[in-house]
């Protein structure tokens, strides 16, 4: 069984444009790709967005990434990414029969926000299911990926 996906990029700096127009943009965090699959709801939602908020991957003073987002005062930039759930295992055409009914995926997507944003983070989005142009400066790089299957 597959759950909800979440990869995780340090960033300096991201945004993301619909149609020429920036909708969401931040100067330093995390940009996050999110997706959901059936049967995702709010205990996968809660587990990823408080491992998020808690995530300790930026430098301390003494060099080590030990510091969380709140402690840099870095923001996130969430996007909704049904394609996490590619299946492509056949063929040269990916199948995405495992991402999560759009209508249910919208609703736990603002869910999943909102928890982010009830740590008192600055949560800055991109528009869901929309064609979106997503430009970001990974820093480290650093990138995680967080799976509720590993729950």
């Amino acid at each position: 069984m597959l759950f909800l996906r979440v990869v995780v990029q340090r960033s300096k700096d991201a945004q993301v444009e619909i149609a020429g127009k920036v909708v969401g943009q931040i100067s330093h965090g995390f940009v996050l790709l999110v997706g959901f699959t059936e049967g995702d709801g709010e205990d996968e939602i809660k587990y990823c967005a408080n491992k998020i908020a808690k995530l300790r991957v930026f430098s301390d003073p003494d060099g080590k990434m030990n510091q969380s987002l709140a402690q840099v005062g870095g923001s996130i930039l969430s996007i909704s990414q049904f394609t996490l759930y590619a299946d492509t295992r056949k063929g040269n055409r990916p199948g995405f029969s495992k991402a999560q009914d759009p209508k249910i995926a919208e609703q736990n997507y603002d869910l999943f926000n909102k928890y982010l944003a009830d740590f008192g983070l600055t949560v800055e989005t991109g528009v869901f299911g929309a064609d979106m142009q997503v430009s970001l400066q990974n820093d480290g790089p650093v990138t995680i990926i967080y799976d509720t299957a590993e729950l």
